[in-house]
């Protein structure tokens, strides 16, 4: 009989809806955690979804089949379907198939020590399939070997082993995962050097500084006890909800020397100075590691970039070394959407270092949002952004969209032009400028970002509003020097490009002006409006700018996608003259207040 108090229903296609206004939906969504996928959180529905994946990463964390089925059960409005339950537990039963464990090194020709590890198979069948497949033949070397000392526990286990090199351990359990055989890693992660660091109770500005009762969750869902499948994966929290601190937290529980990667040097100051100032580490303890200044110390802080640079497009990367120096115990990953593809390379490699990732939106265009699962750790923690919205904090948001005319000389260039241009031409409307100006000038209270795409775009309303502007070619010193005004309150409106986009903390902006964007990316969206969400006294706003009539209208319905399944609402406004604008900003303004 359907029990219509209870918050779930399970649909055969594997998707779970959750009524967020029925008794127990709080703990219903806390008891899915482990093994489902998040995917939307709009006001009244939230849709999980199972996955292999999502079973796999719980199995590996010691929740079993029946947990999974049993939680369904007690939270589900209607009969679990048969066929969900019995796929639960076809897909959780391949968890195990396959182990992978330590292997004796060997002495190469040269007298360097080879390392390697062993996989085991746990059947004659699966055995066969794998030697079959294409993993073999590239990374896999088929013999039985006799492992002395214990880890196998049977002839016939021993004879459906393979050997692989210790840097192929990533790589070969990523493409495994692929064709449909997760691998129990039960190879230890190897400690790092000791570091004595914890956090503070007081900061230097001589504030109370107390880490959210969120952010302990995410850091200890990752690090964990210490046991096996703990101590890597990836938490998913809204623009300023303060990853950072769940990093820092992360570090006081390892303990160990601590390598973070982040987006661009602005942001790796940020880093270091949240380092001094709520945790007891030095200066001297601290490095960075970026094209401006090259150091390794017990906590070192680099960019994506410099990892990544080499001399030709051919040539070695001389900057991964830093990976293998100064016995890291932890790797953050900031950011960890954006991660490059070279990066993923050394990831793979490096499976043995607990390892963060941290990210508002793990949504990638390129759709390679499954190697961050798989080489930097599974989705540990994820919190609607309205729930957190709802407790305070970060800031409450009002989206709105402004459609504004093409100008008349342009309306034939735009209709013969290829879709590239049309974009073009359609983003970089100049009847945008003095939207903005009005937008601005309605709102003298509020401190304003200015966010597009195209930097000549950028240097004109810069102009017109008589703001300083940051872009890709602004030196590191003079963009920190800009951003330091702008928290100081020193500059109300600043205009910046897409090198806004990540891991910059601004905190009083209260409202952000989007002029032109990339095309549809949801990612870039999110992260936008994420530069005004921190929690302060006002509400935050977020207009953006569309030439009605154009491509740009579905670009911005796709970009807006991710957001609208956050539970963020765009109320749309056709501005034809400077009243419509100056209406536009008064109901912004009337937002506001509300």
């Amino acid at each position: 009989m359907p029990n219509f108090q209870n918050p779930l229903i399970i649909q055969s296609d594997r998707t779970l809806l959750l009524d967020v206004h029925a008794p127990l939906s709080k703990e219903c969504a806390h008891a899915l955690v482990p093994f489902a996928e998040l995917e939307k959180s709009p006001e009244h529905l939230h849709t999980y979804r199972l996955t292999a994946l999502s079973l796999w990463n719980a199995a590996g964390a010691g929740l079993s089949a029946e947990d999974a089925v049993n939680t369904l059960r007690t939270f589900s409005r209607y009969d679990v379907p048969e066929s969900v339950e019995t796929w639960i537990f076809d897909i959780a039963s391949r968890f195990g198939s396959l182990r992978l464990l330590p292997a004796p090194s060997e002495k190469a020709a040269d007298g360097s020590e080879k390392e390697f590890l062993f996989l085991v198979a746990k059947n004659e069948a699966i055995f066969r399939e794998i030697v079959a497949s294409p993993v073999a033949k590239k990374y896999l070397s088929v013999a039985p070997y006799r492992f002395q000392n214990g880890v196998f526990v049977s002839e016939e286990e021993s004879s459906h082993c393979f050997r692989l090199s210790l840097t192929d351990r990533g790589t070969v359990k990523q493409s495994l995962l692929s064709i449909g055989f997760p691998v129990k890693d039960e190879v230890p992660l190897v400690p790092g050097t000791p570091l004595d660091i914890s956090l503070r109770e007081t900061t230097l500005l001589q504030k109370t500084f107390c880490v959210r009762p969120y952010q302990v969750e995410a850091a200890e869902a990752v690090i964990g006890n210490g046991g096996a499948g703990t101590g890597f994966g990836t938490v998913v929290l809204p623009c300023g909800a303060g990853k950072t601190i769940v990093g820092l937290k992360a570090m006081s529980l390892v303990k160990e020397n601590t390598l973070i990667i982040t987006t661009n040097i602005s942001a790796v100051h940020q880093w270091i100075s949240e380092l001094l100032d709520k945790t007891n580490l030095t200066r001297d303890q601290i490095a960075e590691y970026t094209g401006e200044e090259k150091s390794v110390k017990s906590v070192t802080v680099a960019t994506y970039q410099i990892l990544t640079w080499r001399a030709d497009k051919d040539g070695s990367y001389p900057h991964f070394s830093i990976f293998r120096k100064n016995g890291w115990g932890l790797i953050i990953y900031d950011e960890v959407h954006t991660l490059p593809a070279p990066v993923f390379r050394v990831v793979a490699e490096l499976q043995a270092v607990r390892r963060l990732g941290l990210t508002a939106t793990l949504v990638r265009e390129d759709g390679m949002e499954g190697h961050v699962f798989s080489l930097v750790g599974p989705k540990r923690y994820d919190v609607p952004w309205k729930d957190l919205e709802g407790s305070g904090f970060i800031a409450h948001a009002e989206c709105i969209e402004i459609r504004v005319d093409i100008p008349e000389n342009q309306k034939i260039e735009y209709a013969v032009s290829e879709n590239r241009k049309k974009h073009r031409i359609a983003s970089d409307n100049e009847k945008k400028d003095e939207v903005v100006k009005i937008l601005v000038e309605k709102s003298p209270l509020d401190k304003i970002l200015v966010i597009g795409q195209y930097v000549s775009q950028l240097h004109r309303i810069a102009k017109i509003l008589k703001s300083p502007i940051i872009t890709g070619k602004t030196p590191t010193r003079e963009r920190d020097k800009i951003y330091e005004d702008f928290r100081a309150g020193k500059i109300r409106v600043l205009v910046v490009s897409k090198v806004a986009n990540f891991a910059i903390d601004l905190p009083d902006a209260s409202m952000a002006i989007q002029v032109s964007g990339t095309f549809g990316s949801r990612q870039e969206e999110a992260q936008r409006l994420g530069r005004i969400l921190r929690p302060k006294e006002r509400n935050a706003r977020f207009f953006t700018l569309i030439t009605h009539g154009t491509v740009e209208e579905e670009f911005g319905a796709s970009r807006q996608k991710f957001l609208a399944e956050q539970g963020y609402s765009y109320r749309l406004m056709r501005v034809r003259s400077q009243k419509d604008a100056e209406v536009a900003a008064q109901v912004g303004a009337m937002l506001l207040e509300g």
